[in-house]
């Protein structure tokens, strides 16, 4: 039976973690109201356990640095992941002698290590550098859509959600003809407003896509992602479930992060008249530009999370071994001893390092794809669509606050 309550983040974090005030691209008071009073706070969550939330700057980025906190959740279970009734009964490590799935980003080294390299060498500045070609004509072609179709439209399912798919499309080698398939079942597997049977039927949908795809680059290999994985130097050579999963978890990390700051991004300049005007007027104000877009929105509204292996003082705080952490990354990124007035947004701010793709370890593979495009979508859509402006009222856009990633459900515009 399809239940009928509201979608939510299936997290057991309490609500007022996650309430936005009036200012929709501020973090929720009440983590501010934590990092006024210590950058390491304990909370109850909704299921009775408890958990460390970590809102400075250094010790966010200490967290993100200490591989002894676990990204490991096969071995490590979350407090997040706990039942009520399990609450309070002892936990143990799982012993995995080995992990053989490619959930890359909830593995520790020195498994972590071994796809984590044989990643990044895939992520070559030519490859890169070829894939800004296409992700700028995907931009055109559907701003002109867009404007083909009048003078309105939504932001979100014209523009933000197809763009990284399409990329994500061009970086693991998916034929043209098969593209539409993979946008259909992508767009169900990661909105969660949908029914969870159906989210389920197209993430079983994704899977199955994903072996096919690997099983044709097998055959016939092409200058893509996924094929310099297959046929690369990897040694042991990577197992169909390795490679499926990889291709399954650069989806959804692709896609769903970098589609809401596109929206959320494009929402935030139209709510700063004076920073869209810089945009208008120079585009490449974007290319540093795109990094405080980042750190003022920050769209992992709560988390990452870790669970330590040991016992770790931080700040002068003890984390027991078996508690877990989450990161708040919003929070982090608007510490007033790293930035000047961070409660701005800034377009010319100076470069500086943020953590809205993480650190250590497990920060972002992706990230200059990501910085790509957002740097290109952004600067596109506000010149190939003049005198864009909401066609709501900024109080009536949908906002995803009951979601993992953060962003706007939908952004309804106009132009001239």
């Amino acid at each position: 039976m399809t239940s009928t309550k509201p979608p939510a983040m299936r997290r057991p974090v309490p609500p007022a973690m996650l309430r936005r005030g009036g200012c929709p691209f501020d973090p929720p008071a009440e983590l501010a109201r934590f990092d006024e009073q210590a950058p390491i706070t304990r909370v109850e969550l909704l299921n009775g356990a408890h958990a460390w939330v970590v809102t400075g700057y250094e010790q966010a980025r200490a967290v993100f640095a200490d591989t002894r906190f676990s990204s490991d959740t096969v071995r490590n279970r979350s407090a997040l992941d706990l039942l009520p009734e399990e609450v309070g009964k002892p936990r143990c490590a799982v012993e995995v002698p080995q992990r053989e799935d490619g959930r890359f980003l909830f593995m520790d080294p020195p498994e972590h290590t071994r796809l984590r390299r044989l990643l990044t060498g895939q992520f070559t500045v030519r490859r890169m550098q070829t894939l800004e070609a296409r992700i700028r004509d995907i931009a055109v072609e559907h701003l002109e859509a867009m404007r083909a179709a009048g003078n309105e439209g939504d932001v979100v399912p014209a523009f933000a959600l197809p763009l990284p798919s399409l990329v994500i499309c061009e970086l693991l080698g998916v034929d043209y003809a098969d593209r539409a398939e993979f946008q259909d079942h992508t767009s169900v597997a990661l909105n969660l407003t949908k029914p969870e049977d159906e989210r389920r039927r197209a993430s079983e949908s994704i899977h199955g896509f994903m072996r096919k795809l690997v099983a044709h680059k097998r055959k016939h290999p092409a200058d893509d992602l996924l094929s310099g994985l297959i046929h690369g130097d990897a040694e042991p050579p990577l197992t169909e479930e390795e490679l499926v999963d990889i291709a399954t978890v650069l989806l959804g990390a692709g896609h769903e992060t970098t589609a809401n700051m596109l929206a959320l991004g494009t929402f935030a300049l139209l709510e700063h008249p004076e920073q869209l005007a810089l945009v208008r007027e120079n585009p490449t104000v974007l290319d540093t530009g795109v990094d405080e877009l980042l750190r003022y929105l920050s769209i992992i509204h709560i988390g990452p999370s870790r669970v330590a292996t040991e016992d770790i003082t931080i700040a002068g705080v003890t984390i027991a071994a078996g508690d877990t952490v989450l990161i708040s990354v919003p929070q982090a990124n608007r510490a007033a001893d790293h930035w000047p007035q961070p409660e701005r947004l800034d377009l010319t701010r100076p470069r500086t390092p943020h953590l809205a793709f993480g650190h250590g370890v497990h920060q972002c593979l992706g990230q200059q794809l990501a910085r790509s495009e957002l740097r290109v979508g952004l600067a596109e859509l506000v010149t190939r669509l003049p005198g864009l402006r909401l066609a709501i009222n900024a109080a009536e856009v949908p906002l995803r606050t009951d979601m993992l990633v953060y962003g706007v459900h939908s952004l309804p515009v106009t132009w001239s």
